[in-house]
């Protein structure tokens, strides 16, 4: 069993610490994937007993949210630590990563670790222009069946794209497991690997793994509270957008839908449990950070719609999981806890960066969440464990044939949201929304024109303007 020192320890650690005394790093990402479609989110039928069991033995993130609800910023800002603004990737139409932004696999190697990257990039160029140690992964958004992918050989050289047979997440899975194998017993365990494992599913337009075509099929699946709400009060921004159910052929059958949604869903959980399950036999479990997110969440009938892209509550919460290796637990709470700080994804590659032992680049614009699972000192919190009071958020892809949503920008505090459309489909009116999240959680009330909360727009456009400043957010020319 490899040892290594505590994340406390890392942070003032005078002197080298040797790679062997790192822990091992597995992230994985699904793709649309809502924070509440986990049974233990408390779904009425999902069931998700390997995505449970890391909140289980780990921490269950409540209020994770994405800075840019779109699958290649996301994947972008994950491994750059960085809002899309400045990483380069703003949107799914082509624009590319800043080569001078930070790199969080870059980062790792650094500190001796092997890295692997398995799955779906969908940023321009795949990731096949970085340095890996090994590469398995696909262009675009790849195929559920019968997958193309192109893997890296024994000289880091990565070869043609090739089909491969069976459901796409269990062919790049079990690669992915085949070379945590190998690189176990080439450096017996004396080596740190980090693997970035990114799922394809449960993307549209679903097809799940055959071996679940026909789970849920009984299940009574009940439409949102918010299916009835026509959005009264919503601007145009909002109401004009192509994201209607029933718009496209794969959301005509609601029900059929959401079943094929979760079993989808549910193929991802296999291999959430085949990789727990190589780590308990190859005995590295213990030695081994595990955390589960998604790119984004998903609209799944609220006011009648789809996908993502928007502010809105169920487009931009994902879930957040993290198990942490045996001998850094002791320094935190208790296992299985829920914690409710606003996390964003930018905090992922400060985080793992806090388990490697190391700080992040100061370009970076996130911050580690480990600091909230941690023992709570007594007397006043120091700033490394004081929850953000406020974040940030943008999207860029405007005008897209696909779906029309417009640019906007906004701001979210525990208690408000404030959204921005700041290039409308008409001339010379900007539109906003406002939301009260302690009394209207669902977001059903837009107060943003209401002359009772001009001083609260006020303050959250200045709030905004000054966390833009802060990350070097400039108005586009």
């Amino acid at each position: 069993m490899r040892r290594y020192l505590s994340v406390a320890v890392f942070a003032v650690c005078a002197f080298p610490v040797r790679a062997a005394d790192k822990p091992n790093i597995i992230v994985m990402m699904t793709d649309d994937q809502r924070h509440d479609f986990m049974s233990c989110a408390g779904h009425p039928f999902i069931k998700t007993p390997n995505m449970d069991r890391i909140a289980k033995e780990g921490y269950r993130y409540t209020n994770a949210f994405v800075t840019n609800a779109l699958c290649a910023p996301s994947r972008a800002s994950l491994l750059t630590g960085q809002y899309s603004h400045a990483n380069g990737v703003r949107d799914n139409m082509g624009t590319k990563l800043n080569p001078d932004s930070p790199w969080l696999p870059d980062e790792l190697r650094k500190q001796g670790y092997e890295v692997a990257f398995c799955g779906k990039s969908h940023v321009p160029g795949h990731f096949r222009e970085k340095t890996w140690d090994y590469y398995f992964g696909f262009q675009g958004q790849g195929n559920y069946l019968r997958p193309v992918i192109a893997e890296s050989g024994a000289d880091g050289k990565i070869g043609p794209d090739k089909p491969y047979d069976g459901w796409i997440d269990d062919v790049v899975t079990d690669k992915a497991l085949e070379w945590v194998k190998k690189g176990q017993e080439k450096s017996k365990g004396q080596k740190p690997f980090a693997l970035f494992l990114f799922f394809k599913a449960p993307h549209r337009a679903w097809q799940p793994a055959p071996r679940h075509k026909d789970l849920y099929a009984d299940a009574v699946v009940k439409k949102p509270a918010l299916w009835e709400d026509a959005g009264t009060g919503k601007p145009r921004a909002f109401l004009q957008a192509a994201n209607m159910i029933g718009q496209y052929p794969d959301t005509k059958d609601y029900d059929g839908m959401i079943r094929d949604y979760c079993r989808c869903l549910t193929g991802v959980d296999d291999n959430v449990g085949k990789v727990l399950k190589a780590l308990d036999d190859l005995k590295i479990a213990d030695d081994t950070a595990v955390m589960y997110t998604s790119d984004n969440g998903f609209f799944l009938g609220e006011w009648q719609r789809f996908d993502k892209r928007f502010m809105h509550e169920p487009s931009i919460r994902v879930p957040l999981l993290v198990k942490l290796p045996k001998v850094i637990q002791r320094h935190y709470r208790p296992i299985g806890m829920k914690l409710d700080p606003m996390v964003l994804n930018v905090d992922i590659a400060p985080t793992v960066l806090d388990l490697a032992g190391v700080a992040p680049p100061k370009a970076m614009h996130g911050r580690s969440v480990l600091p909230f699972a941690q023992l709570t000192p007594a007397g006043p919190l120091p700033p490394h464990m004081v929850p953000r009071e406020a974040w940030y958020y943008e999207y860029f892809e405007f005008p897209d044939v696909s779906h029309n949503v417009n640019k906007h920008r906004g701001i979210r505090t525990p208690k408000w949201k404030f959204i921005h459309y700041y290039e409308p489909p008409f001339k010379f009116r900007e539109e906003f929304e406002l939301y009260d999240l302690e009394k209207d959680p669902e977001e059903r009330v837009n107060l943003a024109n209401r002359p009772a909360f001009q001083a609260t727009v006020k303050e959250l456009q200045a709030k905004m303007e000054s966390l833009r400043k802060e990350i070097g957010s400039k108005d586009e020319k």
